[in-house]
């Protein structure tokens, strides 16, 4: 990964370099997220770096669906929906898990003390769209683009 810039995380950790980011899945998996209209290009790049080893690059963007949580009450809504300990000693910025959230699977990150990033599955999208919606309405819920 050191052609695009990037080391590989240790366990349950995430490693950035701009908009790009490793995750650690397990032993032998890794999540990486580029910018928009980058994945090709990156793809490609990998598959040329690691041509000469037994290592499988797949694009799964057209499945997957990023949502960015941020402010101050994020971790409440999080309480509402995982059973995952999201308490800032046992999920410090930098982390990330795959985890059950609102009935189904997804991988949560925190990129910063207050942005935590949910990776769904895109067939999930409007269910947990809807569950974060009602978790969120006690506190005010806001849209940006």
């Amino acid at each position: 990964f050191k052609a695009i810039g990037l080391e590989l995380p240790v366990a349950l950790t995430v490693v950035a370099n701009g908009d790009m980011s490793l995750q650690w899945l397990g032993p032998d998996e890794w999540l990486l997220i580029v910018p928009g209209g980058q994945e090709f290009a990156v793809e490609q790049k990998l598959r040329e770096a690691l041509k000469d080893q037994h290592i499988q690059v797949v694009n799964v963007s057209g499945g997957q669906t990023l949502l960015e949580l941020s402010g101050p009450n994020v971790r409440e809504v999080l309480m509402k929906s995982t059973s995952y300990d999201v308490h800032p000693n046992n999920f410090p910025v930098g982390k990330a898990v795959s985890t059950v959230f609102a009935k189904s699977q997804l991988v949560i990150r925190r990129s910063s003390e207050d942005t935590w990033e949910l990776l769904i599955r895109r067939s999930f999208s409007d269910y947990w769209w809807l569950w974060l919606q009602d978790a969120a309405a006690e506190y005010g819920l806001s849209i940006q683009a």
